[in-house]
């Protein structure tokens, strides 16, 4: 409990420091975070809790959908790769220095400043939609249509692959297929020919296209979190 006190100090101070305003709220166990109300942009969660462990609490958070940033602080670096099964946005280990904080939070800020909200509005006949960026997992275009694969299934209308291409170039998609254009964020694994989404589909990566994806996927993870 002190020690978490002492982090949320940190935080706090390190924030009105770059005149940031904020609401931090603390809990004692996996358990509280979930049953609290509200959305929270960024959570440290730490690893060794009694009850519910950080890594199963943030397991759940994502089963419910929440995109919050997570940013693990444990004692062991054991955990470090189950911490992207969940999509965790750093690893701290402890005693947390207080310049590794102040970077990760700069790039938290950076990220939510960038993607917390950006959106497509696609036509479909008299229909309009919002796509949401970070909801689509890949853009597949057959024919004229393009098809839009997001959580909350596919949307189909008119378009041209090309455009989309260059409008998301700094989005984080990256065109791995002549019909696919992929969300790099949701790329949970990948080989020389295919990849792994996080919802668990699959799509090729073009022969002319696997060097340059290898060169977006590594640039694209060391912009979006890492290991400190």
């Amino acid at each position: 409990m002190a020690e978490c006190c002492r982090l949320s100090l940190k935080i706090r101070d390190l924030l009105e420091e770059k005149k940031v305003s904020c609401s931090l709220r603390q809990f004692y166990s996996g358990k509280a975070l979930l049953e609290a109300d509200g959305k929270f942009d960024l959570i440290f969660l730490d690893i060794l809790m009694d009850g519910m462990d950080g890594m199963e609490t943030a397991g759940r958070l994502r089963e419910r959908g929440g995109r919050s940033l997570l940013v693990f602080v444990s004692s062991s670096r054991d955990y470090v790769f189950d911490a992207y099964d969940v999509e965790a946005f750093q690893y701290l280990v402890k005693p947390v220095d207080e310049r590794k904080l102040r970077r990760v939070l700069l790039r938290a800020l950076t990220k939510m400043e960038h993607s917390s909200g950006e959106f497509l509005i696609v036509n479909k006949g008299r229909e309009r939609r919002k796509l949401f960026l970070d909801d689509v997992f890949y853009f597949e275009i057959r024919g004229r249509v393009i098809e839009a694969h997001g959580m909350e299934g596919v949307f189909s209308y008119y378009g041209q692959i090309g455009f989309l291409e260059n409008s998301l170039r700094e989005k984080g998609f990256f065109r791995c297929h002549k019909s696919y254009l992929v969300n790099l964020k949701h790329v949970d694994s990948y080989g020389r020919q295919e990849l792994l989404l996080d919802n668990g589909e699959r799509l090729g990566i073009a022969k002319r296209r696997q060097e340059e994806f290898g060169r977006e996927i590594l640039q694209f993870m060391k912009r979006e979190g890492g290991i400190l």
